[in-house]
């Protein structure tokens, strides 16, 4: 899917999320008014539109001191004031990885059970396959049998080896076998599966610190990424799930799921603005394609309809 195709289908896909927005700020755009009212309104509107309170007031900061300087400024479109201080917000925290400098390259992913986790591995362990990299799966969430048959669907579907082991095995003795094959069989990417839900919080930050500390003995450079997975629809509840995760482990990037199926869209804004950690990918459908690499125009500009 070329990249035209891919921003019909975000657009396509957000369009839940663009009503949303508009039926909360298209009036104040339409007065252009730029004065404290119109500002206050606009935050609450974002608010309503589950950008989140902190990325509200961000936003609204941004857009005071993008305050046009005279009367003819002030006749310009609110709304495109309002998309250059979005873009240049989720363009903030993104931080420059260099993916495959290392091999294998150890992607851990988090997230609770239902979000989309198993299917974002599947469908990136297709994509890498289909750019010709050697893929291996490791199905790391033994507390669910359906997760590791599910994993198991997915590699046989793209054609990759899965690394796993009985129902209720430890995860780390699985994730270390993993680790194990990857180096033997030369792999460039290894993409490991874990629990989403154990016996009490506690019990999932130990699990998830054991985890890593095998990977890391045996590549002390690994996970080169972390990537929790969160299903857009659930909006403001995603950050809560978030907040667990981040206490539990670090995290490089978020992948946000199902955003063609919520008009939550807006809570991208605010899980970047209140962790600090950059959105990595977003879905917009069932298919293989429809898992992309973020970018934050494109986003923002798919989400006022350009």
């Amino acid at each position: 899917m070329d990249g035209s195709s891919f921003f019909q289908r975000l657009k396509q896909g957000l369009s839940k999320s663009r009503e949303s927005l508009y039926q909360h700020i298209g009036s104040i755009f339409e007065n252009h008014r730029w004065d404290e009212a119109s500002l206050d309104a606009m935050e609450e509107s974002l608010i309503a539109a589950d950008v989140g309170v902190k990325a509200s007031q961000k936003l609204i900061d941004s857009l005071r001191q993008l305050w046009p300087a005279n009367e003819v400024d002030a006749e310009q479109d609110m709304g495109a004031y309002l998309q250059t201080a979005l873009i240049q917000m989720l363009q903030g925290s993104a931080t420059k990885i260099t993916p495959f400098s290392a091999r294998p390259w150890v992607i851990l992913f988090l997230g609770v059970n239902g979000v989309g986790k198993t299917t974002t591995i599947g469908k990136l362990a297709a994509q890498y396959q289909s750019a010709g990299k050697k893929v291996l799966l490791v199905a790391g969430d033994t507390f669910r049998a359906a997760a590791i048959e599910q994993l198991d669907i997915w590699g046989q579907r793209v054609g990759v080896d899965v690394v796993k082991h009985r129902p209720g095995a430890d995860p780390s003795a699985v994730v270390f076998d993993g680790m194990q094959a990857a180096k033997s069989r030369g792999m460039d990417v290894l993409l490991i599966d874990t629990a989403g839900r154990l016996h009490t919080k506690v019990h999932l930050i130990e699990e998830l610190k054991k985890i890593r500390r095998v990977i890391s003995r045996e590549q002390p450079d690994a996970p080169h990424e972390t990537l929790l997975v969160l299903d857009a629809t659930i909006g403001q509840n995603g950050l809560q799930q978030a907040r667990v995760f981040k206490e539990a482990t670090d995290i490089s990037g978020i992948v946000l799921t199902k955003l063609d199926g919520t008009a939550k869209g807006g809570v991208i804004i605010s899980i970047q603005e209140e962790l600090g950690v950059p959105v990595r990918y977003i879905g917009v459908g069932e298919d293989v394609e429809d898992l992309q690499p973020f970018d934050a125009k494109s986003f923002v500009q798919a989400l006022f309809g350009e």
